[in-house]
């Protein structure tokens, strides 16, 4: 018996590697080939923008200039500005808008009304009073009125949403026209 079961198992053996190299992958000439990329990317252009930051000496709005990306879509440009502005000052301003904040949406209407979307931190870590308020409505809508031509005016949702004031004093239930009468004069912003 134990024979008969080891001549059985050599047998297997010798079929098992005898057909086993007939099975071949067979390379198709009809597949691509992926390409390799050798050549690096080209860089991105950039392009230069102001943006208005707070200094508590003088509770005025003052410029300081960035550089992002060129883009073909004027919105994606608007909307980095806004990340620019809340990331903060790189000069010692101080950023009006809290730094928890996040942009949810930008978007632009025919007529030039940026609604420009932020997180509900915009609000609730916000200092109060109506100056800061002020401070922070003209930022955002200076900043993104004085680099774009085409945006006239700034609605300002939260979450989504109209809120019928910011925090309190700055009714949020009309879009906003740039007035830099609260920038800092300076020789290098000429509006």
């Amino acid at each position: 018996m134990f024979g008969l079961l080891f001549l059985l198992l050599v047998v297997l053996v010798i079929i098992f590697f005898k057909t086993g190299s007939q099975e071949r992958i067979k390379k198709s000439s009809k597949i691509p080939q992926p390409k390799l990329r050798t050549e690096a990317p080209e860089p991105r252009a950039k392009k230069k923008v102001t943006i208005f930051f707070l200094r508590e000496e003088d509770d005025l709005l003052w410029p300081e200039e960035r550089e992002i990306f060129a883009d073909a879509s004027l919105v994606r440009e608007a909307e980095q500005v806004i990340s620019e502005l809340i990331r903060g000052s790189q000069s010692g301003l101080v950023s009006p808008l809290p730094p928890e904040t996040k942009l949810w949406q930008l978007f632009l209407t025919k007529d030039g009304t940026a609604y420009v979307d932020f997180s509900k931190e915009m609000m609730e870590k916000h200092p109060s009073g109506s100056s800061a308020e002020i401070l922070t409505v003209y930022s955002i809508v200076d900043s993104l009125a004085f680099n774009f031509k085409t945006i006239k005016k700034v609605f300002i949702l939260i979450d989504g949403e109209e809120k019928e004031t910011f925090a309190g004093h700055i009714s949020l239930e009309r879009p906003f026209l740039p007035d830099y009468s609260l920038v800092g004069q300076n020789q290098k912003v000429n509006f």
